[in-house]
């Protein structure tokens, strides 16, 4: 930046002002308890966003010093201004997991096409034992046999760690024709359209100060750290007793229930 573009001291205590009026406003409107999606609120949020952004920058650049605020990122769902009462809703649904055990998977996998060996290929022998080898071939034959929120509640069964997840519930004026969007199911989300969001994240849990677990616990069975943490409704105890020496290649599984 050349020094004619430079900000001046004046500069920056308007722009203290500035910040200033826009805190003055958003406590305002959230005294005033407009906090509907869309409102007053968030525009006051903004605003006194921008105006601290504004003030950090010039207080940086006219006497290298920096505010010690936080601004969250703006780069998040913009405001709602979809229909009041909409005819139709499309729920968009994303579940990371790492394949935390292959062997696991592998093992349901070849279980499932040896109870039903048409989900595998059918005749094809060859098919059917890429299944038991294959971690590709074993996803497409678990994914195809269960529903996703079974495997997310079944997901340690299956050799698998959850990771991040999102909802977004978008609403639209009338449904979709059949078939109308599935060549490109996520390609026509308008944000602006989304009613509510539902994120987990472990980076959620970073500013959390969680204490350390005591080895009295452990013996108790009652594991809280983040790791030991379950969904309730998830897998059974047993049915992990039958996969913990898979990697001897001894034990046998039992069977998973395909629902068929």
């Amino acid at each position: 930046m050349s020094d004619a573009a430079q900000p001046t001291a004046a500069e920056v205590r308007a722009a203290a002002t500035a910040l200033k009026a826009a805190i003055d406003r958003h406590l305002e409107e959230v005294e005033r308890g407009s906090g509907e999606e869309g409102s007053a609120v968030y525009a006051a949020f903004e605003e006194l966003a921008a105006a601290a952004e504004a003030y950090d920058e010039v207080l940086y650049e006219v006497h290298d010093e920096v505010t010690p605020f936080e601004i969250p990122s703006s780069d998040t769902l913009p405001a709602y201004t979809g229909p009041d009462e909409p005819g139709a809703l499309s729920v968009l649904i994303r579940r990371d997991y790492t394949v935390a055990e292959p062997h696991r998977l592998l093992a349901q996998a070849q279980r499932i096409a040896d109870l039903d060996p048409d989900v595998a290929g059918g005749d094809d022998s060859d098919e059917r034992e890429a299944v038991g080898t294959s971690l590709t071939a074993a996803v497409g034959v678990l994914f195809g046999e269960f529903e996703p929120d079974e495997i997310a509640s079944r997901h340690r069964e299956f050799g698998l760690s959850e990771g991040d997840s999102a909802v977004w519930v978008a609403a639209a004026e009338e449904p979709a024709e059949p078939g109308e969007w599935l060549s490109a199911p996520f390609d026509q989300v308008d944000p602006e359209l989304v009613i509510c969001r539902f994120d987990v994240s472990a980076s959620f849990e970073d500013e959390l100060d969680f204490e350390p677990v005591d080895d009295e616990d452990d013996e108790d069975g009652e594991d809280e750290s983040a790791e030991g943490r379950e969904r309730e409704g998830g897998v059974a105890a047993d049915a992990l007793d039958d996969l913990d020496d898979l990697d001897d290649g001894e034990d046998e599984l039992e069977p998973v229930d395909t629902g068929r």
